[in-house]
């Protein structure tokens, strides 16, 4: 028998404890901040839950003993005073958030409910719709829509000041007859008459230039007063139809209906022709933008105000789906969002958000007219990402297209309205000004 002897282990060389890998760490670090910051929501969440049931079950024994021992309304301040010396540490036994819980308990009876979906909301939720909405069915819509979209108590606050419920799905439109049933009836929920658009301080003179450059500028609110599921695209984007060109004022992408949607801003009222025009960029739209697997494009207008029977007879030979809504704008803060004037920190947090979006559109529209003068001019790409690949196939592409094609997530991230970090948007801008600039020694114009 042969014995072979065995092979040393390969040596390897040991790691210095000492001497630790940054990226590595860094990203273990941020998995871990990850996780942490995942189970405090989710904790904060349980004890949330536990505390409006809480409420909820001290608001249905006080209104029981109520009418089992026929108690009148003073027992909730003698009960407020017994239940503080007991637990002197709670500060929501107060008499007043007392009488609040035995509202509560009245106004949701059904457990089940309050389980599911109101036992989700914090407690300060609960009290402004309890205050403000008195009718079941539009208090349940609210609390809905509150944990849907994620509104804060303000914004909350806001909404039902504003009278969202009625407004919602109230535009005039044609969807019925041009889209599917599925779709038309989404499209119309996500549709609002009037459109409130109180967080610009326009004057009477205002053009329809100044207004498309507020609702920009202020992107988040627009998109907050639009709804879930719109994504920006673009404004003032440009479209060539028989060589000559056009602008859409507002486009965007609503990510549920799988569609874009073209908006068009009026600062008069209503005309018929308006809604021929909008036919118009939505047939383009369709045949330049559209992808095979998108739905239909839709379009809004926008107007200062209109007349229902003039919007009926314009939409009703129509075959493309248009919807028409008025906006309201106001020349004073709303009161309950006179706490949320930006501070200084505010504005340092918005201004790197609005730069990354201005530079995005320019971005947009100089790839836009350079790929149409490039001998590249076929292409039909939307977005810059779309565009930027076809610019590389071309082989017209400038040195700094890489760095770029790497900012695009921190871009569409401020497009969508998500906080961008001060450092990150500096380094974005400064790449995108840098394309721009070579971008510009490129073009076959000269």
């Amino acid at each position: 028998m042969t014995t072979r002897t065995p092979k040393p282990a390969p040596h390897r060389t040991k790691a210095d404890p000492t001497k630790i890998e940054s990226q590595s760490y860094a990203a273990f670090v941020s998995d871990l901040k990850q996780k942490i910051a995942e189970a405090r929501h989710r904790a904060s969440l349980s004890v949330n839950r536990e505390l409006i049931l809480l409420y909820w079950s001290i608001g249905r024994d006080i209104l029981a003993r109520q009418e089992r021992e026929g108690w009148g309304a003073k027992i909730i301040d003698r009960l407020a005073a017994d239940l503080g010396r007991a637990f002197p540490e709670m500060t929501g036994l107060s008499s007043r958030n007392l009488k609040y819980m035995r509202a509560f308990a009245e106004a949701w009876p059904d457990g089940e409910f309050v389980q599911q979906v109101v036992a989700l909301l914090p407690w300060g939720h609960n009290v402004r719709l309890l205050d403000a909405v008195k009718i079941p069915t539009e208090r349940a819509w609210y609390a809905r829509h509150a944990i849907e979209h994620g509104w804060s108590r303000n914004v909350l606050a806001h909404q039902i000041d504003s009278n969202l419920f009625d407004r919602q799905g109230s535009a005039l439109t044609n969807f019925s007859r041009t889209l599917p049933a599925v779709q038309s009836e989404l499209a119309q929920q996500i549709l609002k008459d009037p459109y409130t658009f109180d967080f610009l301080s326009l004057g009477p003179e205002m053009l329809e230039r100044d207004l498309e450059r507020g609702l920009v500028e202020h992107l988040r609110s627009l998109i907050l007063e639009l709804g879930k599921g719109f994504a920006f695209v673009g404004s003032q984007y440009h479209l060539e139809v028989g060589g000559q060109d056009y602008y859409i004022d507002l486009l965007f992408y609503h990510l549920r209906l799988r569609c874009f949607v073209v908006i068009e801003l009026k600062i008069e009222d209503f005309k018929p022709e308006f809604a021929g025009k909008m036919n118009f960029y939505l047939s383009a739209v369709d045949d330049q933008l559209r992808h095979p697997d998108d739905k239909p494009t839709i379009g809004i207008i926008l107007c200062k105000g209109r007349n229902q029977v003039v919007v009926e007879y314009a939409l009703r030979d129509s075959s493309k789906p248009i919807g028409v809504a008025q906006y309201q704008l106001s020349h004073a803060l709303p009161p309950q969002l006179e706490e949320d004037l930006p501070t200084i920190e505010d504005f340092a947090r918005e201004f790197p958000l609005m730069s990354v979006v201005k530079l995005r559109i320019e971005i947009e529209r100089a790839l836009r007219g350079f790929l149409a003068r490039s001998s590249f001019s076929r292409s039909r790409s939307i977005g810059i990402g779309n565009m930027l690949r076809d610019l590389q196939q071309s082989g017209l592409a400038p040195n700094s297209t890489d760095s770029l094609v790497k900012s695009l997530r921190v871009m569409n991230e401020a497009s969508h309205g998500v906080d961008v970090d001060a450092e990150a948007a500096q380094r974005v801008v400064e790449t995108g000004t840098m394309f721009l600039a070579e971008l510009k020694e490129l073009d076959p114009r000269g």
